[in-house]
């Protein structure tokens, strides 16, 4: 009988440089919904297709006249999405991930990325706040270190999104898949309490020190009265 974890793999795949529209979101949305209901998957890796993770949303596509908002949307509704699945999230990041690819990168649980991938927002550089992009990278590492390169539009290196806390681990492209699945199986030792345990991480991180003690005295109390 083989008890190793099983681990689901969440490809984003778009046109471009894995751009995203109302369709790939939809697809992203549906393949972590369906990871995350399968009792046999105790972990999730996010990647993107081909030497890519993700270049943001389908800007080309907004500019030749498709409504932007259904695109927001679905972008929006998978960063709130990810802090409250019940698995935990490694985002394999295999090449370059820009604007709200970057802000999946801020909001999984553990990211490995090859040396190459350029991680961040750019949209300053081309004339646009990122409004919707900056919120994961804020909560993630902080005002002062994300907007180094928020107000730049120079995303981070990978190495300088190791050193700002917003990658975990730099390797190599043959070593990406193996960093992600070591991380996941150490995740993977919490067993059933995850499911609960992991969107608690995210929920505290939300309130102030005191509101949270009081929470958790609410939980562990109610937890001992069943």
């Amino acid at each position: 009988m083989n008890d190793s974890p099983r681990f689901a793999t969440v490809e984003i795949s778009g046109p471009g440089r894995n751009l995203l529209n109302p369709e790939v979101l939809a697809q992203i949305r549906s393949g972590l919904e369906r990871a995350a209901e399968d009792p046999a998957v105790s972990g999730i890796i996010l990647t993107g297709s081909g030497d890519v993770f993700c270049g943001g949303l389908d800007v080309p596509a907004i500019k030749a006249g498709a409504d932007p908002v259904p695109f927001y949307e679905g972008l929006v509704g998978i960063l709130r999405l990810l802090p409250k699945l019940p698995k935990p999230i490694v985002a394999a990041v295999n090449g370059d991930a820009l604007a709200g690819g970057a802000g999946f990168v801020a909001a999984a649980d553990y990211v490995v990325a090859v040396p190459e991938a350029r991680i961040g927002s750019f949209e300053v550089s081309v004339g646009v706040w990122p409004v919707v992009a900056q919120v994961a990278l804020i909560k993630r590492i902080g005002a002062r270190a994300a907007i180094q390169n928020i107000a730049s539009g120079e995303p981070f290196s990978a190495e300088r999104a190791r050193e700002v806390g917003l990658v975990n681990r730099v390797v190599s492209s043959d070593q990406l898949r193996g960093a992600a699945d070591e991380w996941l199986a150490q995740a993977a030792r919490g067993g059933g309490v995850v499911a609960a345990g992991r969107p608690s991480v995210y929920r505290v991180e939300e309130m102030s020190y005191d509101d949270a003690l009081v929470a958790a005295l609410g939980d562990i109390t109610s937890a001992y009265a069943k």
